[in-house]
């Protein structure tokens, strides 16, 4: 049988109130017993058994009440969960009137996580329906191709080719998509041990840097090196090199005529700051703001040519974020581009002889 807790709670504090009455009760009959008539003592032992069923009365009263208020914010939380359940979509949240208490703070920690679980909810939804829009282009490309070449096109030496060529393209962007997407999921997943990682800075902006150099002989690329030697910060290799493969690479695939690209990064005590910067076709004021929005592309036909799944803006960004610093861009239509980063350096702990010095 379900018993509320309402009542349970009420015969507590009752009992609870009712045991420290009989306390007082006897330590008082006693004190009056030792001092007073029988006459006396026994008009006290009444008073005493009036006042109490009074007391017990008063107590269940007020208990009652307490718990009920209590809890009535309970209910509230219940309520809304429930709504939740009925409907996950639901912007349903705790609504209590402000006050500084257990109680209030609990609405506010339920209601963030119910803010990040729609959040992660939106975020799924988004990205199926992303993935699937992005992948129904090249299926349906090589649909056709093959659909072509049963038909007729096997016969004909130069459209089979075409159709191979084209299927090979399609699929060599599906498959640079796939990867891209499980590096995001990756991201999304970081082990624990990867956010305690140090990484010398200069060692690695010194690698990529000549890499690129390598990779676009037909580039000016500019490195302007204020590194401090020896400075760290706190992540793991792969990722701040995945950092700034991600912000080079889309600084070459969209410069224009003018193919420079400019490299610059310094550390000070707290911060390294590195910017990337192009002088290529730019991003216009609207757009500034989704670029780090997953599968956004400023222009996704001209993205597309130029291999571009609209993926590796969101993963530099929440790389950045989950090693606590921050990435901001700025871009003039048909001038270039230029994102900057900051990342927390590792403070080195100061010894006695430092201090001394």
């Amino acid at each position: 049988m379900r018993i509320s807790i309402r009542f349970k709670w009420t015969f507590l504090i009752s009992l609870v109130i009712l045991a420290a009455y009989l306390i007082v009760a006897f330590i008082a009959f006693n004190t009056v017993n030792n001092v007073a008539s029988a006459a006396v003592v026994h008009h006290f032992v009444t008073k005493l058994i009036w006042v109490g069923i009074f007391v017990l009365v008063v107590g269940i009263a007020i208990s009652f009440f307490a718990v009920s208020l209590v809890l009535r914010n309970i209910k509230v939380i219940n309520n809304t969960i429930d709504d939740l359940n009925k409907k996950p979509d639901s912007d349903s949240r705790i609504k209590i009137r402000k006050r500084n208490d257990e109680i209030y703070d609990l609405t506010i920690n339920i209601n963030k996580m119910l803010d990040r679980m729609q959040a992660y909810t939106n975020q799924q939804k988004e990205f199926v329906e992303d993935v699937s829009h992005e992948l129904r282009t090249p299926v349906a490309v090589l649909e056709g191709h093959l659909s072509m070449l049963q038909r007729w096109g096997k016969d004909d030496p130069e459209v089979l080719n075409d159709s191979i060529n084209s299927s090979m393209q399609e699929l060599k962007r599906m498959q640079s998509l796939i990867q891209e997407m499980l590096d995001l999921t990756r991201v999304e997943q970081i082990d624990s041990e990867y956010l305690e990682q140090e990484t010398e800075v200069k060692p690695l902006f010194t690698q990529v840097y000549n890499d690129f150099k390598m990779l676009h002989p037909d580039f000016v690329v500019n490195f302007d090196d204020d590194i401090q030697k020896g400075s760290k910060v706190k992540i793991y290799r792969n990722h701040l090199e995945q950092i700034l493969v991600i912000l080079l690479d889309n600084a070459f695939k969209y410069s224009g005529e003018r193919k420079e690209i400019n490299l610059s990064a310094s550390t000070n005590e707290a911060l390294l700051e590195f910017v990337v910067q192009d002088f290529g076709v730019g991003i216009d004021k609207k757009d500034l703001k989704q670029v780090f929005n997953r599968f956004y592309r400023v222009d996704k036909a001209r993205s597309r040519k130029r291999g571009g799944n609209g993926l590796g803006l969101s993963i530099a960004k929440r790389l950045v974020e989950i090693y606590h610093g921050t990435i901001t861009v700025e871009s003039v239509l048909g001038s270039g581009t230029v994102f900057r980063i900051e990342l927390p350096i590792v403070t080195e702990p100061i010894d006695d002889a430092q201090k001394n010095d």
